[in-house]
This record gives C-alpha cells, structure tokens and sequence, in this order.
C-alpha cells in the first residue's frame, strides 16, 4: 500500500520512518518533506496546506492512508477534502481540530464537561484584558502569576508565562496591539498559573475506543533549567517518572475519556491523537492545553519506542475499528530526543548553513538524527528552519539515554548550532 505525510519536521520524519518499517507498505510519500525525509521516503513538492493539491495527488497516485502530522492542516480542513473525495485519512475533521485551533474554545469545552484546568477568562480586546489585569491586581509592583494565550494557532509560541504585572500587560500588548501572533490574537485568554511539573499524554482514538500512550516530557522554554522564551519544543524523554501507571489510569477516566465524550456530544467526534498538554500539580493532573496530533518533539522518542506495526494503528483510526486490535508493543527503554536548532530560534535566524557530522552521528548505536528544518541544496544538507534537527536515543536507563543523544549531538555541526544540555534531568 502506498502512504502520504503531510509535513515538514521531525515529526513528520518520524513518522514517514516508522511507516516505512510496516511489511505492508510499499511506497511513502512526505511533502514537502526535508533532506531527511527525503532518504527514508519520498519528497514531494506540495506545500502542507495546499489542500487541493494534496487530495489531486492522493488521488491520482491512488494513496491508501494520508497521514497528517501539522496543525495547521488538520485546522484548515485537509481531512475533510480527502474524505470528501472518498480518500482515507488520520487525523480530525477540521471541527474536531478547534479543540487546538481555539484555546477559548478548548477552555470553554474542558469547564462544560468539568475537567480540570486553570481558572481563566476570555478577552476579545486588548484594553478589556488590561483592565482586568489593572482591576485584579491594582498595586503597580505585585506578583502577577498568570498565562497570556493568544486564541489561535501561534506554532507554539502563542503562550506568555507572566510573574508580574509589567509583564502581563506587556504580554497582553504583545498579542493585541503588536499582532506579534497575527489573527491568533484576535481573542486572548488570561488564566491562573498553574505549579508543577508539565507532562505529556498522548491518546490514540477512533472516536469510541482509546488506546493510552506511554508518557512523555517535553521542555518548551529555550533555554537550560527552564529559563528563557516558550519555544516549539526543545526535546523531550519518554517515558517520564512523574506520569505513574495508576496516574495514566486516572488521567484517562478523568480527561481523556471526559474530553472525547463532551466532543461526541458537540457534534465534532473526534479521531486521531489527542494530546494533553497537563501540569501535574499537588492536587492532581490539570490540562493546560490540547493538540490535536502528535507532538513535535514528542513523537519522536515515542516511535522509537514502539515495537508493534504502527500502520495496524493508523488504518484502525481511520476505519473506526480500533477496538479490533491489540495493545500496542513498547521497547522497555526509555529514549530522549534533543533538539538542535539555529542560533536567534525562537526569534530570528539565518538559513542555509551547511551541517556536518551527520553520518558520524547515525553510525552510532541507538541513535535516530530525524529531520525539522533541513534543505538539500546541491548535495549539501542544510539548515532551513529554527529547530533544525531532532537527536534520538534509546538506552537502558534515561541516564545511558541521554549520553547517547549528546554523545550523537556533539558529532553534528554548523555555525550557530545549540542546543539545551539538560534534557531529561527532571526525571534524574
């Protein structure tokens, strides 16, 4: 059978790599894809949210299963206009997908079915939220602990986490009157902050049936010790300590199941990944947010992870028979992805630096380099985003894990290259 990616990042890489694996498929197709793509799969020239193109193609190379890793895809509907012209396909309908395009719809929808997150308030003009933030906190230098979120798709960087009152309002101006997230900030939310450690809890769902996956750690801040701007992610470890298998327990019957129960009932049933962003805070797990597909750099470490066919998983979904089949089979060991990105990410950053190392890095045992922001130009593989690649290692303890991932890390090179050097040690 023959598989589409839709993407262009490590997850898609990922994923079109462990497609690949399954007996049953004979060709993959990414697009557009990256240069790493482009070796363990084939690249095509489609842009991710060129929607008519990519239902022509699917239909005209007869793909059985599109697989659509971005966001911003499943939002714009991509699934619908596949299914529209008799196409299979993974992921949620593009009424589904609100749940991550519209965090005031995500928060309105966890408070109507009472799963737990931050107390919060919606604002459609920036003036009205800076009066709240004036009114609730009036003494000019007093802790101000909230979260500013744009409403919209913001690749990650939408969420402003505010410790003082400055802060807030410039949050608030930053999303309102700087248009600094564009239409994503066309409304804005302001919640309580949450305290804890944040955790990750992906669940694959036909609708009726869910299947938990193992869970993970991602690290959004930028920097080491979880200092600096929130970012698209800068690695993440599965599977983490803090998400116990009792708690995986109660995180299903208390948010998962609740979540996919209130989205029957709204008319949008869901298929596909949810994903939970959760803080694990002292009186129990709290959604923080929801994403409607695997995360990036989440997926990574979770599909080196997985021994079952993953293509037994997808068409399930996208037939509405995954109660039919087996649990899936995980590797006992955990693994860590690090994140390599440009030198300015998450600001600005230069493109089409030459990376080096590559080869060195993928001779080494356990060790997967998958692709973000990377070009091939001329033979040469180079540096064409903010994160640019994402360092994969599996070892027998998160500790050997981790010396593998840096140990492949330090093989690879360009001018500007970073990364943060503490991935996993919350769990150490």
């Amino acid at each position: 059978m023959k598989v589409l990616v839709v993407g262009n990042g490590g997850r898609e890489h990922a994923l079109a790599w462990k497609i690949g694996m399954s007996p049953r498929v004979s060709q993959v197709f990414v697009a557009p894809g990256n240069a790493g793509t482009g070796v363990d799969a084939t690249n095509v020239p489609i842009a991710a949210d060129d929607i008519p193109g990519l239902v022509n193609f699917a239909r005209q190379e007869s793909i059985d299963l599109t697989v659509i890793g971005p966001e911003v895809s499943l939002v714009a509907g991509l699934v619908d206009a596949l299914e529209a012209a008799g196409l299979r396909a993974f992921g949620p309908s593009a009424a589904a997908a609100e749940l991550e395009g519209s965090k005031v719809f995500c928060k309105n929808l966890l408070k109507a079915a009472d799963i737990p997150t931050a107390d919060y308030q919606t604002f459609r003009t920036g003036d009205d939220a800076a009066r709240f933030i004036k009114d609730r906190y009036p003494e000019e230098n007093c802790e101000v602990p909230v979260v500013v979120k744009a409403d919209g798709l913001a690749a990650g960087k939408g969420v402003i986490v505010c410790s003082t009152r400055e802060e807030a309002l410039d949050a608030i101006d930053r999303i309102t009157r700087q248009r600094e997230f564009g239409e994503a900030g066309n409304e804005l939310i302001i919640e309580d902050r949450l305290i804890g450690q944040e955790a990750s809890i992906l669940a694959i769902t036909d609708g009726n049936a869910i299947v938990m996956l193992p869970a993970a750690q991602d690290h959004k801040p930028a920097y080491d010790g979880d200092k600096g701007p929130n970012t698209g992610g800068m690695g993440a470890y599965c599977p983490t300590p803090i998400v116990d298998e009792k708690m995986i327990e109660m995180i299903q019957e208390n948010i998962i199941v609740p979540t996919v129960h209130a989205m029957k009932r709204n008319r949008r049933p869901f298929k596909g990944v949810l994903y939970a962003g959760l803080m694990i805070t002292s009186t129990g797990p709290k959604v923080l947010e929801y994403n409607v597909r695997f995360g990036d750099p989440e997926c990574q470490p979770l599909l080196m992870r997985l021994k079952s066919d993953i293509m037994d998983i997808l068409e399930a979904v996208a037939d509405g028979r995954l109660i039919d089949i087996d649990p899936p089979e995980w590797d006992e060991r955990p693994s860590i992805c690090v994140v390599m990105a440009s030198e300015g990410y998450p600001g600005d950053y230069v493109k089409g630096r030459e990376i080096s190392g590559l080869n060195d890095a993928a001779k080494l045992k356990d060790v997967k380099v998958f692709h973000a922001g990377t070009k091939l130009t001329q033979g040469s593989v180079q540096t064409n985003g903010g994160r640019v690649l994402g360092v994969t290692a599996l070892g027998n303890s998160i500790s050997n894990a981790k010396l593998q991932a840096y140990t492949a890390v330090k093989q690879i090179r360009w001018p500007g290259a970073w990364c943060r050097k503490d991935i996993s040690d919350k769990a150490l």
